[in-house]
């Protein structure tokens, strides 16, 4: 039997109420240039990609400065300790845990000794098969610090290296051994490497510095780039490998299956606003996904706004196509982060106050459409709609610029198992009447893709339709998928 979703406290109360990214990855071979640096500041740009733990890796010849540590980038460096980081190439890494829980020992880059000298890998995404790779490398005697499928990619390396192959071989050979999603800024001695897995499921993109000679980055997003200075080259391709020595950048795809399936949620949600993919900002897109929303679904009101931050291009875009005016709404405290002080129970029960609180004299007498990005558990949705209320709107209609969340990523995006998706259990009218809203609509699934003017068969989207486009192991399947495991 299916738990009944509920909107009470829980072991998931405490989960924020979106889907959770893995990570955000860096690389850079600039001999000359202050690496630590520059690796710190693109680290800085990707901070929205992960906020639990932060580490950036340097090489000065053979020798390996690491320093990493739990907490945002900013906390984690100061001068001091990046002084402590010299070389000619770096990489850097901001997580928030998928595989492998919350911990220091788990934070990232990894670093692992071979026969060549030691290798520090930086990982964004999740693999499925963790568990038999790690079977397989233990049998080969080779021993783990962690317990993250980033760790087993390294190791797996390192393995390769210690047999007798060269570095870009051994590489080749260990990316053959890893199944999911896996975009990799990798370091060693001899120069940087950039890895996408045959889907590209993570983004990865390669920028050039201006100097001379020219001096290449890697980021996961080009907004990384943008803080340094670095102009976008392109886009790490998927199943591509490109190494970044002092001889330039060179390009080998390791993989012969390459079939891009770019995770549809880094689109929607995911990048900064001002991150490009295809040539346009990510901003354009979800305008587009704004105004098909209003096409699709359309509401009589008064005025359009947005939840901050992510669902505010849609609100305008929604606002735009309707005519409806656009406003703010909702006033976002950007500096709370995450607090380990629990709140008292007068301020958990008047709900979502310390992140977001209404305008009332724009709401006061108001029928409101209220545009966010997605919908997964809704409880921070449901206290939105009662803090509209109590702030004067007379009407409030939801709509949201994606399909209904029913399906777990098993690909770097933390989601909660299938039961804690409110719906996988709950119909659109459902969520409306728990959510207490007047309508709710979410966008179709052809209308995100087609809002996207590319492939729609390049996307991943297996979070609306549980089809995933790599095939996962039962035992992991099934770990997540309690409402396939409830009816068998």
């Amino acid at each position: 039997m299916i738990p009944n979703h509920s909107f009470e406290a829980d072991e998931h109360s405490s989960k924020p109420d979106k889907p959770e990214e893995a990570c955000g990855v860096f690389g850079i071979y600039a001999p000359g240039e202050d690496v630590a640096k520059l690796t710190y500041f693109g680290l800085y740009a990707l901070q929205h990609r992960g906020q639990e733990s932060a580490g950036i890796a340097t090489f000065e010849d053979e020798t390996v400065h690491l320093h990493k540590d739990m907490g945002l980038v900013s906390q984690v460096f100061n001068e001091s300790n990046l002084d402590h980081l010299p070389g000619n190439l770096a990489i850097g890494h901001t997580r928030y845990s998928t595989t492998g829980s919350s911990r220091a020992i788990n934070a990232q880059p990894v670093v692992v000794q071979t026969r060549l000298g030691k290798i520090a890998l930086a990982h964004n995404g999740n693999l499925v098969n963790t568990k038999e790779l790690r079977q397989e490398l233990l049998s080969r005697n080779c021993e783990f610090v962690s317990s993250t499928d980033s760790e087993a990619i390294a190791v797996a390396i390192g393995s390769e290296v210690d047999k007798g192959k060269d570095w870009l071989e051994a590489a080749i050979s260990a990316f053959g051994m890893c199944r999911g999603a896996f975009s990799l800024t990798i370091a060693t001695p001899k120069g940087v490497m950039g890895v996408r897995d045959p889907h590209g499921v993570r983004p990865l993109v390669i920028g050039t510095l201006p100097t001379t000679p020219v001096r290449y980055v890697l980021a996961s997003e080009t907004c990384g780039l943008d803080i340094i200075g670095a102009e976008f080259l392109r886009d790490v391709e998927p199943g591509e490998l490109v190494w970044i020595t002092e001889e330039g950048m060179a390009s080998f795809h390791w993989s012969k299956q390459q079939k891009r399936k770019l995770c549809i949620f880094e689109m929607i949600y995911f990048a900064r606003p001002d991150s490009q993919m295809e040539g346009e900002s990510l901003y354009s897109y979800r305008l587009r996904l704004g105004r098909t929303l209003a096409a699709e679904s359309p509401a009589d009101a008064d005025i359009v706004i947005g939840v901050p931050d992510s669902g505010i291009p849609a609100a305008i875009g929604f606002s735009q196509a309707s005519g409806i005016p656009y406003a703010e709404g909702l006033i976002k405290n950007r500096y709370v982060g995450r607090t380990f002080i629990q709140p008292t129970q007068a301020m958990r029960e008047s709900g979502i106050r310390m992140k977001l609180n209404p305008l009332r004299d724009v709401l006061d007498g108001k029928r409101v459409i209220i545009i966010d990005d997605s919908i997964v558990r809704g409880t921070t949705s449901r206290k939105i709609v009662k803090a509209l209320r109590d702030a004067g709107a007379t009407a409030v209609h939801m709509r949201v610029s994606s399909p209904p969340v029913t399906h777990p990523c098993f690909y770097g995006i933390d989601t909660d198992n299938q039961d804690q998706l409110i719906a996988a259990t709950k119909s659109v009218a459902e969520i409306a009447t728990l959510m207490e809203v007047d309508s709710l609509a979410f966008l179709s699934r052809d209308g995100m893709l087609k809002a996207t003017n590319e492939d729609p068969k390049s996307f991943c989207s297996a979070c609306f339709t549980g089809d995933y486009p790599i095939e996962i192991p039962e035992v992991v399947k099934r770990s997540k998928l309690i409402l396939e495991k409830a009816a068998t």
